[in-house]
C-alpha cells in the first residue's frame, strides 16, 4: 500500500465505528478489524522498505517547498511498527476494561481511539514538518474526548489542562519555528544530516532549537510536562494509549526527527543552546523520578515515570552522538512495551480490586499472580534490567553519553536508574512479600481475560525484545549508513 493509504485506514475505521455507535457488538468487531488491517498494512510496508524500495508520496503541493507528503524511513517505520503492534494488543484490553467497567459512549471512545492511531501513523510517515504538524495537532484534539470520557468535572478539568498545554506549545513555539525554517531554507522536507546548516546564523539556529524542543510539548520537558499527570483522570486504556503508544511516543519521535533530519547531529554540536536543552532534559529526568517516588497513587507514579523516561530519549537526541541517537530510538520501542504493560496492570488491579494506591497492594500478588508478575517484568524493562529489552536501549544511551564525553549525563543516567528501582519495585515487593490485610475483601481474583491476556503478551514482548534488540539497532543504524537496505 501507499503510505497515505496506510495512514487512512484508522480514519476509515473511526468513521465506520461512528456509524455503528448504537451497537456494542459492531463497535467491538470494527475495532478489531481496523486494528488488524492497520497492523497488516504497516508490517506490509516493512518488507519493501527494508529491501531498499523508495516509498514516497506527495499528496498536495500548497506552495513551492511546502507540501503534504509521506515517506517511509527507518525511524518512522520503527514508530509505526510499535504503534500498530501495541494497538492490536490494546484493542481487546480496551474492550474488556470499558465493558466490565460499565462505561458508556463506547462508539465515541473507540472512534477517537482509532483517529489517534491514524494521527500517530501520519506523524510516523510524514515527509516534512508541515505534514507532521498537521497530524500532531489532530492527535492532540482527538485524544481530548478520551481524557474527558467519563464526563466528571475532574476529568474535564484534566482534559482542559492536557489540551491547552499541548496546543499552546505547538502553536506558540513549534509553528513560528517551522515558518522561520521554511523562510530561511525554502524547504521543510526531512533530510538526513539536516537542512539548517549554512542556511541560518548560529544565533538563529540556537533559537530555533529552543523553539522546536519546547514546542514539542508531547515530549514533556519541564516546565511543559503538567499535561501528562493531568491526563491520568482518563480511563486506563487511554492512559496506556497516551503513555505507551501514541501521544508521548509521538513527542519523542518528533524530537528525534528534528535532531537527525532538520538540524543534523553535526550541526547540533555547534549550537549554543544544545547543552542548555540537554541539561533541561536531564533535570526533568531526575526531578520527575523523585516526584514519582512520593506518589502513592499508582497511575500518578507511572505518569511521572513516563515524564522521566521520555527525557532519556530527548537526551539521546541531543548528545549529538550516533550511538546515543540509536539508543534513543531503541528506548522509544522498549519503553513502549514496558510502560503499556505497567498501565495495563494498573487498570487490571483497579478493575479487579478497586485499588488505586501503592499502599493498598499488600499481598495482592497472592490474588492476582499473573498481573503482578507482568508488572514486575514491565518494571524491569523500564528500569533497564535483563532479561528485558530495556537493558539494551539504556546500554546504548549510556554508551552514547560516554562516546560524546558527557560524564555528567552518564552519571545522571545511572542515578536515574537507581531512582527507577526505588519507585517501581515497591509495588511488586508489597504485592508478593507483604501479608494480605485481615480486612481484605474476599473474592478478589484476576481481571477478565480480555485484560489479562494483553498484559501478559506485552510483558512477553519485553522479553522477546531482549533477544531481538539487534533488529532495532540495525534499523536505527541504517539512518546513518544511508538507507534501509
Amino acid at each position: 500500500m501507499a503510505p497515505l493509504t496506510v495512514v487512512l485506514i484508522p480514519f476509515v475505521g473511526a468513521i465506520a465505528i461512528g456509524f455503528a455507535a448504537g451497537s456494542r457488538q459492531w463497535i467491538q468487531r470494527l475495532s478489531w478489524l481496523t486494528s488488524g488491517v492497520f497492523l497488516v498494512a504497516v508490517w506490509g510496508l516493512a518488507g519493501p522498505a527494508l529491501s531498499g524500495e523508495a516509498l514516497e508520496q506527495s499528496v498536495w503541493e500548497i506552495l513551492p517547498g511546502l507540501t503534504i507528503g509521506f515517506a517511509v524511513e527507518p525511524l518512522g517505520l520503527l514508530f509505526a511498527l510499535l504503534a500498530s503492534t501495541l494497538w492490536i494488543l490494546a484493542t481487546p484490553y480496551a474492550i474488556g476494561y470499558m465493558t466490565h467497567g460499565g462505561y458508556t459512549n463506547l462508539g465515541r471512545f473507540f472512534a477517537c481511539y482509532a483517529i489517534a492511531l491514524g494521527a500517530a501513523a501520519g506523524i510516523a510517515f510524514a515527509d516534512n514538518l508541515l505534514t507532521m504538524f498537521v497530524f500532531y495537532e489532530i492527535l492532540s484534539v482527538s485524544t481530548y474526548p478520551l481524557v474527558a470520557h467519563d464526563g466528571s468535572e475532574k476529568s474535564k478539568r484534566g482534559a482542559r489542562t492536557y489540551l491547552v498545554l499541548l496546543l499552546l506549545t505547538s502553536i506558540c513555539l513549534w509553528l513560528p519555528a517551522m515558518i522561520w525554517t521554511w523562510a530561511a531554507t525554502g524547504t521543510l522536507t526531512f533530510t538526513p544530516g539536516g537542512i539548517l546548516a549554512g542556511q541560518v546564523t548560529p544565533a538563529t539556529g540556537a533559537l530555533l532549537l529552543v523553539l522546536f524542543m519546547f514546542g514539542t510539548g508531547k515530549a514533556a520537558l519541564m516546565p511543559f510536562h503538567r499535561w501528562l499527570p493531568a491526563a491520568m483522570v482518563a480511563p486506563t486504556p487511554v492512559s496506556a494509549l497516551l503513555h505507551a503508544v501514541a501521544v508521548v511516543k509521538a513527542g519523542v519521535f518528533v524530537v528525534l526527527k528534528l535532531a537527525i533530519y532538520i538540524f543534523g547531529l553535526d550541526y547540533l554540536k555547534t549550537l549554543a543552546t544544545t547543552d542548555f536543552v540537554l541539561y533541561v532534559a536531564t533535570f526533568t529526568m531526575l526531578v520527575a523520578s523523585l516526584v514519582a517516588m512520593h506518589q502513592d497513587n499508582l497511575k500518578a507514579r507511572l505518569a511521572y515515570s513516563t515524564v522521566s523516561q521520555l527525557s532519556y530519549i530527548v537526551i539521546g537526541a541531543l548528545l549529538t552522538s550516533q550511538l546515543a541517537a540509536i539508543g534513543g530510538g531503541m528506548h522509544m520501542l522498549m519503553h513502549g512495551f514496558g510502560k503499556i504493560t505497567l498501565f495495563f496492570c494498573a487498570g487490571a488491579i483497579y478493575l479487579a480490586s478497586k485499588k488505586k494506591k501503592v499502599s493498598e497492594l499488600d499481598g495482592l500478588g497472592r490474588k492476582m499472580p499473573i498481573t503482578m508478575s507482568a508488572f514486575f517484568i514491565g518494571a524491569m524493562c523500564v528500569i533497564g534490567l535483563p532479561p528485558t529489552g530495556g537493558l539494551w536501549s539504556k546500554w546504548h544511551l549510556v554508551s552514547g553519553a560516554f562516546d560524546a564525553g558527557h560524564m555528567l549525563i552518564l552519571a545522571a543516567f545511572l542515578l536515574s536508574t537507581i531512582l527507577n528501582i526505588a519507585y517501581l519495585l515497591p509495588p511488586v515487593l508489597r504485592a508478593f512479600l507483604k501479608p494480605l490485610p485481615a480486612s481484605e475483601q474476599p473474592g478478589i481474583k484476576e481481571a477478565p481475560w480480555l485484560c489479562v491476556v494483553p498484559l501478559s503478551l506485552t510483558a512477553l514482548g519485553t522479553l522477546v525484545l531482549f533477544v531481538l534488540a539487534q533488529r532495532g539497532f540495525d534499523l536505527m543504524a541504517s539512518i546513518f549508513s544511508g538507507g534501509l537496505a
